[in-house]
């Protein structure tokens, strides 16, 4: 599926269009860079030749992502495909530029390192298989590839299965997972670098569920802890695992994390492929305009949804509507006010009556 999107200038956006438009495949695409950017550097364990559209692999698979970070514009692009009779993709092509200037480029196996002022430049070889961002050393944390790297790997992912979070963990992170179910380890990894985030935390959620009383971390065993969620009211207490809250309870506590982490690691880029799911229709407007507010001091937030309550959250400025006629044409992406909408855009989208 190709296409371009670009969200310059705005720092909420709601994608909206027919199941199978691609709202999914940009999630899927910055899964791909993301992990990437983590560390994972063999190409087969993040990209398989079943990726392919149609099974077609005798064209290259492409990925780019442009954003800018303290004023400068960086860029990264990466190229894969599958020789002949190869079961796994090779890079192609890979580079990453800032302000149009190249800190890296490649070809096939050979890499070149430009470090103008640092040692000069470099020239080394990489497995075809391996992806160079996550391995090129870094200088220090002022180093625009560690600048870049960093920006990239905090970027959240959500694709929440609330059904499986279960609220324990035996380490932190600082990287939650798409499914989120490593939310114990992404609680602690917070509060460990930043404990003033408890704060925030604390403050959305009692918005939420007035009668929150508190959030407990307990160690059960070594490096073992298992959230424990505290209410309070009519002069009772209850308290219960984590796991017990309802799906729709985890979402807000998702949503807490969220809140948090931008504020004290961001500014970040923060995709949630249906934020709405698992909430009443009365709870998705606060939802939704929560993490829109966050956003709008720095850092992105990218929504997609089929749900009316969050789609009016949204104006036609920093609405996507993603259009394709079928699986054998691309893509197309108009912004919501491009289009001609006759009527409510919610009765045009249940009608179908939307064309590029």
């Amino acid at each position: 599926m190709n296409f371009d999107l670009a969200l310059s200038g705005q720092r909420s956006i709601l994608l909206i269009g027919k199941n199978g438009s691609g709202k999914t495949t940009v999630c899927l695409a910055l899964e791909v860079l993301q992990k990437i950017a983590r560390g994972t550097n063999r190409i087969g364990h993040v990209v398989t030749p079943d990726d392919f559209l149609n099974g077609r692999t005798d064209g290259p698979m492409r990925f780019e992502i442009q954003v800018q970070l303290d004023g400068e514009v960086y860029e990264y692009v990466i190229a894969l495909a599958l020789p002949s009779g190869s079961r796994e993709l090779q890079v192609l092509e890979e580079k990453l530029t800032i302000g149009g200037k190249p800190l890296f480029t490649r070809e096939s196996a050979n890499v070149h390192l430009l470090r103008p002022g640092q040692g000069g430049d470099a020239s080394f070889s990489i497995d075809w298989h391996l992806a160079a961002l996550p391995i090129i050393q870094e200088q220090s944390s002022t180093d625009p590839l560690f600048i870049f790297r960093r920006w990239l790997g905090r970027t959240l992912i959500l694709r929440p299965i609330p059904g499986l979070i279960k609220g324990d963990s035996d380490q932190e992170s600082l990287q939650p997972t798409a499914w989120v179910t490593d939310f114990g380890a992404w609680f602690s990894g917070l509060l460990a670098y930043a404990p003033s985030a408890y704060s925030r935390i604390e403050k959305y959620l009692k918005e939420v569920m007035p009668d929150l009383s508190d959030i407990k971390n307990p160690v059960l065993g070594r490096n073992y802890r298992s959230l424990k969620i505290q209410f309070s009211g009519d002069q009772r207490d209850l308290s219960f695992p984590f796991g017990d809250l309802s799906d729709g309870e985890k979402c807000f506590m998702i949503c807490a994390l969220v809140l948090a982490a931008n504020k004290a690691l961001g500014p970040l880029l923060c995709f949630w492929d249906e934020p709405d799911n698992y909430l009443a229709l009365s709870e998705v407007g606060h939802f939704v305009l929560a993490l829109r507010r966050e956003f709008e001091s720095g850092g992105q937030f990218i929504a997609t949804s089929h749900n009316p309550e969050a789609i009016r959250r949204f104006s036609d400025e920093n609405t996507f509507v993603l259009l394709r006629r079928n699986h054998l044409e691309p893509t197309i992406i108009r912004p919501l006010n491009e289009l001609q909408v006759d009527g409510d855009l919610v009765d045009a989208l249940i009608t179908g009556d939307l064309e590029p």
